[in-house]
C-alpha cells in the first residue's frame, strides 16, 4: 500500500485516479503544520512507499509566513523521511525550481548550487536537506508551473480572463515547463515502485513539461486550444511586481529521469486534455 500525504491538491487528485487503492490523508488525518502527527502516520499506516504531495504553496504569502512554510515544506517532510527511514520504505516527495535562482538561460542540473529567491524557495530547500539528511530511500522531484483541471493554477486563470477580456498584460521573461500534474502523479508512482525494487537509485531528480515556454507563450497556447479571442500582450517581470521574486530561468535538466524509464511530458499535450476534462469532452 502506498500512503499518500494530500488529497485535495492538484497531483493528490490525479494520484487518487491513477491509484485509487493508495491511502489519502488530508489535513484532518495528517496536518503538515504537526510534523510528529505527519511521522506518526506513517508508522501507524506502515506502507510499502510514502508519496509527499502536500505543500505549503502560497509563494507570496510565505514572505510574511516563513516560519508556517518551513514547518509544513522542511519539518514535515524531514520527520516523514525519518519515519520511512525507520521503517525500511521510499519516500518520494515533490519540489521546485524555486530552489534555484533563474539566473542564465541554460537548464538547471539536479546537482546545481541552489539559491532561493524567496521564502517559499528556501523552505523548499530545507525540505529537500532534511529528507537527505534522514539518509533513507528517497527521491526528490523538482517540477514546475503546474497545471490541472483541478484547483487554482494558471490555466484556469487565463481561462477565466481570458473570456471576460479583450487582452491581457502577461509576462514574457520568465521561461519554464509547465508540468501536467498527470504526469507528475504518474512519475511518483513509478518512482516509488523503482525505488522499492532499488533503493541505490534515491537522489534528486528533475521533471517537468516540455518545450521550454515563456508564460506569455503558455497563455497564447490556451487561447488558441480554448478558441479565445483575447490578444496576449508581452510585458517583463518588473511590471507585474509581487511580494516574491520570482526567478526568470526555471529551466530544468530532466536527462537523468531515464534512469526511471521516463521521458519529459509534452505540456501541449498535457494542456490538450485539461482542456477536454474541463469540457467534459469524453
Amino acid at each position: 500500500m502506498i500512503l499518500v500525504f494530500g488529497r485535495s491538491g492538484q497531483v493528490a487528485r490525479e494520484l487518487a485516479r491513477l491509484a485509487p487503492d493508495a491511502r489519502y490523508l488530508g489535513r484532518d488525518q495528517a496536518d503538515l503544520s504537526d510534523p510528529d502527527a505527519c511521522a506518526r502516520a506513517i508508522r501507524d499506516h506502515a506502507p510499502d512507499a510514502v508519496i509527499n504531495a502536500a505543500a505549503y504553496t502560497a509563494v507570496d504569502r510565505a514572505e510574511e509566513e516563513e516560519a508556517r512554510a518551513t514547518t509544513i515544506n522542511a519539518l514535515a517532510p524531514a520527520a516523514m523521511a525519518h519515519a520511512c527511514a525507520g521503517l525500511g520504505i521510499p519516500l518520494v516527495h515533490i519540489s521546485t525550481d524555486y530552489v534555484f535562482d533563474g539566473a542564465g538561460d541554460q537548464s538547471f542540473t539536479p546537482d546545481h548550487p541552489p539559491a532561493p529567491l524567496n521564502a517559499y524557495g528556501r523552505s523548499k530547500l530545507a525540505g529537500e536537506d532534511g529528507v537527505r539528511a534522514a539518509g533513507g530511500a528517497h527521491a526528490i522531484l523538482r517540477t514546475s508551473w503546474l497545471f490541472s483541471a483541478h484547483g487554482n493554477n494558471f490555466v484556469k486563470t487565463m481561462l477565466r480572463l481570458g473570456a471576460a477580456r479583450d487582452a491581457l498584460r502577461v509576462v514574457a521573461d520568465q521561461i519554464g515547463g509547465p508540468t501536467p500534474a498527470r504526469a507528475i502523479a504518474q512519475a511518483c508512482l513509478t518512482i516509488a515502485q523503482a525505488l522499492r525494487d532499488d533503493p541505490e537509485k534515491s537522489g534528486t531528480y528533475h521533471f517537468c513539461g516540455a518545450p521550454a515556454t515563456s508564460w506569455a507563450g503558455f497563455a497564447r497556447a490556451i487561447m488558441a486550444q480554448a478558441a479565445l479571442p483575447c490578444r496576449i500582450e508581452e510585458i517583463p517581470t518588473s511590471d507585474y511586481p509581487a511580494p516574491a521574486t520570482r526567478p526568470l530561468n526555471s529551466r530544468l535538466d530532466c536527462t537523468d529521469l531515464a534512469v526511471f524509464g521516463l521521458q519529459r511530458p509534452d505540456w501541449r499535450q498535457g494542456l490538450q486534455d485539461v482542456m477536454k476534462e474541463l469540457k467534459g469532452a469524453p
